[in-house]
């Protein structure tokens, strides 16, 4: 058991970062952080800023060395890096959980591979591959980068298989995966934690509604029928298990319009569609990877009220700063900024937290709120 104290290793430092800085800092952990940059989201709440480039493993090798144990807040860390880190401190998830989940390959490989539900899909490595794929698969399609997308980045949709080349071209031609598009109901995700002795908890199913690939809304409870419900947490709960996860982690589902559960994909880290439970649940995400990692009891993840989150992105920022005192003055609303030094579009900046007695006035609150911080509206 990692105590009260102690010192927490991040490697990462945006505001997954930051938020599980200031549950740790609670708690009385000392963190550091280590990343590229420098004035960071995690840096700014950490003991300690460690700015080296990941790629240089003795400088991994050395802030492993001053901490109990590494965790992570983004999962695009090479498998060198964590091996390094592994030799001074314990890394949890594990570098298997990691290799497996940064690489959309090699991620629906393995879930197909061990029953669960994913859309079909095929490898590409060549125009004709992709044709293949197509053949098989049928359109519409979409053509994903292998490794290190997020938010929509390194995707395109192929309608037709005379977008093929085009579709490659604008992936720089590199390793990728064919998936069968799917016309889903709905989107949802469970955001579930695991402990060294196997102990698992979960949130319940969450909506997600995105827009330009980013997650714009996220309502706790999901409105789903209750069998729906559970069905995507035994899912999840298989996929940790499965992957032997120490952490926290969140599957994303399609519900498609028959009442099936497809896996989108899965982040083993606190994740954005978790967000509410910062305010919202008796331990967050956030405390609860903490937890988790040092080996100590997870926590009670019961929903105080319903809750809505909303993304705030740079975009807001476009004809200056956002009217924040119109946002505040919703009492049932939370505000939560990042500490980027700088807007721009698209870019997360912060998110709105609204709680209500039901799950509908919740969201009416973030919407409204969100409206609130452009002056002009």
């Amino acid at each position: 058991m990692i105590l009260p104290g102690s010192t927490i290793g991040v490697l990462g430092s945006g505001q997954l970062g930051r938020m599980f800085a200031i549950a740790a800092r609670r708690m009385g952990y000392r963190v550091h952080t280590f990343s590229p940059d420098q004035d960071t989201p995690t840096g700014q709440i950490a003991d300690e800023e460690i700015i080296a480039s990941y790629d240089d493993l003795d400088a991994v090798r050395n802030f492993a060395r001053n901490v109990s144990v590494v965790t992570f807040e983004f999962e695009n860390v090479s498998s060198a890096a964590v091996e390094a880190a592994s030799e001074f401190a314990p890394v949890r998830p594990g570098g298997h959980v990691l290799h497996t989940a940064q690489h959309r390959l090699r991620e629906k490989t393995f879930l197909a591979n061990h029953g669960f539900p994913v859309a079909p899909f095929k490898r590409v490595a060549s125009l004709d591959d992709l044709l293949a794929a197509l053949n098989e698969i049928g359109c519409p399609a979409v053509l994903k980068t292998a490794g290190f997308g997020y938010d929509g980045k390194g995707q395109s949709k192929i309608t037709s298989p005379d977008q093929a080349q085009e579709a490659l071209n604008a992936l720089g031609n590199q390793e990728a995966i064919l998936e069968a598009f799917i016309n889903f109901e709905r989107e949802v995700s469970v955001v579930a934690a695991r402990s060294i002795d196997g102990a698992f908890v979960h949130y319940g199913a969450v909506a997600n509604e995105h827009r330009n690939h980013i997650l714009d809304i996220t309502v706790a409870p999901a409105p789903i029928p209750s069998r729906i419900n559970q069905e995507a947490i035994e899912i999840t709960r298989g996929v940790l298990e499965t992957l032997d996860v120490v952490g926290v982690m969140c599957v994303e589902f399609f519900l498609t319009p028959q009442g099936k559960l497809l896996i989108n994909e899965t982040a083993p880290r606190p994740h954005n569609s978790g967000h509410f439970s910062f305010d919202a649940c008796v331990t967050s995400q956030f405390e609860q990877q903490l937890r988790a990692v040092c080996g100590l009891p997870l926590g009670s993840t019961e929903l105080l009220r319903p809750a809505a989150m909303a993304n705030l992105l740079g975009d807001l920022w476009q004809d200056g700063e956002p009217n924040w005192a119109a946002a505040c003055a919703f009492p049932n609303v939370k505000v939560h900024l990042y500490g980027k030094l700088a807007p721009r579009k698209g870019r997360k900046m912060g998110h709105l937290t609204a709680l209500a007695t039901t799950a509908e006035d919740a969201e009416q609150y973030v919407r409204e709120a969100r409206a609130a911080l452009i002056k002009h509206f």
